[in-house]
């Protein structure tokens, strides 16, 4: 039956658990339609594509939230399967600047289950060394032990090319292998052709490719449709003594917690004080813990709390500001007319030497036209500095959620705790975008000019000199090019009208003094 959705972009924008059963009669069952059974696969479809938009709307956004769809029919074996969205690195639509973290993260929650076997699909057309399935399924399963390779479209390979070495295991080894598929085209979905006409064609291509042919039992999607089975039973059988051993000891320990509770009056006010206490000091120990990063419930498969919080500071904050839009050519042009309209009708005269003539227009740049380029520079970091508490933020009131499953058997308390503690960050939200403006107002206050990262004209001046100094000791005495008087006037930072100084121009530097001395 054909009833996922197909088209362009990103088009599985939630997960989609689909249980399949085998049974005599034919039909589907939402989770969230009750009662109703499916006959039309079309209709099937239309509503994974309704629910899909219920929640993450029309213009390609994505949630977590999961659609769970049964399937009965005698066509099926028994499987359940978790389709998830495809990678994708820039966002479109009403897709978030970090969709790709969002589907990252929402991957990371479903294939770093132990008891699960990762379906890791990639195109023969690309390179397989750069498969997003690939990479993440080797971080969660190093070792290949749960992994199962898919590699479609190998019916578009360039001519002369195949991926024999891959479905041989060879390249990119996998426990349990590769298995090659041909699925339809856009063309044959828009053209009709069936699921059985599909899987002839499917059939007839591995059977007539010289790279394929003899391989072609183990390649295929009736193959592939058995393989996951057997391949699932086995993992259960692997799996299942472990998950008795753990279900016996939490069953020992859920005992130990009735005996306690024999004499356990609900009524009693005190113990209903006492409880919700423990409960919330136990909330205030775990956010704690995982802002810290201390305890022993660390998790080892994804970022969590703290360290999310730590990528942002370190990776996300540094990323904005480089993101930020920089034109030297504008800036050039702003410096150039500041400097300017700071001059306003003052100039430097032209002045005679006894070497000649020099005309000298602006020698000394106004601080004011500096402080006003640099000023309006250090305002664009306003934005991201926002940005930045508020993808905190973000996390924190992430990591509170977190923190209050423990509370799900109390729903009410869970949502007022929630509430609160939510409430209290929005309030210290506002306090700490008021500091970090503040902070940057500060900067804005006060050009730190003598700081020694400045190349202002001290530094300059004293660097020049730092390296005269060091020519000098190597006897290396620098080349004058020119020397003489010259006068200057008409300069608002020089007080009591035109000076006479002597200038000495080397190919290292250019210095004036009193006298010629």
């Amino acid at each position: 039956r054909d009833f996922l959705p197909r088209g362009s972009g990103i088009v599985t924008r939630r997960p989609l658990v689909l249980q399949l059963v085998n049974s005599s009669t034919e039909y589907g069952e939402f989770l969230h339609c009750k009662g109703k059974k499916f006959t039309d696969f079309e209709e099937v479809r239309l509503e994974i594509e309704a629910e899909t938009d219920r929640v993450t709307g029309s213009n390609k956004g994505i949630s977590p939230v999961p659609i769970n769809l049964r399937v009965y029919s005698p066509h099926v074996l028994n499987l359940t399967l978790v389709d998830l969205p495809g990678m994708t690195k820039v966002p479109v639509g009403d897709q978030p600047p970090d969709i790709e973290f969002q589907i990252r993260d929402m991957l990371m929650q479903f294939v770093t289950k132990e008891n699960c076997l990762i379906l890791a699909v990639s195109p023969a057309n690309s390179d397989l060394a750069n498969s997003d399935a690939l990479k993440i399924a080797k971080e969660v399963d190093p070792q290949g032990q749960r992994t199962i390779g898919v590699i479609t479209k190998l019916d578009l390979m360039d001519e002369g090319t195949d991926a024999r070495d891959v479905l041989e295991n060879k390249l990119l080894p996998l426990r349990r292998g590769y298995i090659g598929v041909v699925n339809r085209s856009q063309k044959d979905i828009d053209g009709k052709k069936d699921i059985q006409a599909a899987l002839a064609a499917e059939r007839k291509f591995f059977l007539s490719h010289p790279a394929y042919r003899h391989m072609a039992d183990r390649m295929g999607t009736p193959y592939l449709q058995k393989v996951l089975n057997q391949q699932l039973t086995n993992h259960i059988r692997d799996t299942l003594p472990g998950l008795r051993n753990k279900l016996q000891s939490q069953l020992l320990s859920i005992e130990k917690e009735v005996e306690e509770y024999k004499n356990f009056r609900p009524d009693d006010p005190a113990r209903k004080t006492k409880a919700l206490l423990q409960m919330v000091q136990q909330f205030a120990v775990d956010f704690e813990k995982r802002i810290e990063g201390s305890g022993d419930q660390i998790d080892t498969y994804e970022l969590s709390g703290g360290a999310r919080i730590n990528r942002i500071f370190h990776e996300r904050f540094p990323f904005e500001l480089v993101k930020m839009e920089f034109d030297e050519k504008e800036l050039r042009r702003e410096i150039s007319y500041a400097i300017k309209n700071i001059h306003g009708i003052r100039h430097v005269s032209r002045t005679r030497q006894t070497v000649g003539c020099i005309a000298l227009t602006g020698l000394f740049t106004p601080d004011m036209a500096f402080e006003t380029i640099v000023k309006k520079q250090v305002k664009k970091i306003k934005e991201p500095c926002l940005k930045c508490v508020d993808m905190v933020i973000s996390e924190l009131i992430n990591t509170v959620r977190q923190c209050t499953k423990k509370l799900s058997q109390y729903p009410h308390l869970r949502e007022e705790m929630e509430r609160i503690v939510t409430t209290h960050i929005r309030e210290r939200e506002g306090r700490t975008k008021d500091q970090v403006m503040l902070l940057i107002d500060i900067e804005l206050a006060y050009m730190n000019t003598n700081h020694e990262d400045f190349i202002g004209f001290a530094n300059a001046q004293q660097r020049s000199s730092q390296m005269s100094k060091k020519k000098a000791a190597g006897n290396q005495v620098g080349q004058v090019i020119r020397k003489g008087w010259l006068t200057i006037n008409n300069i608002g930072i020089m007080k009591g009208g035109s000076k006479e100084y002597w200038f000495v121009l080397t190919a290292e530097n250019l210095s004036w003094y009193k006298d010629d001395e």
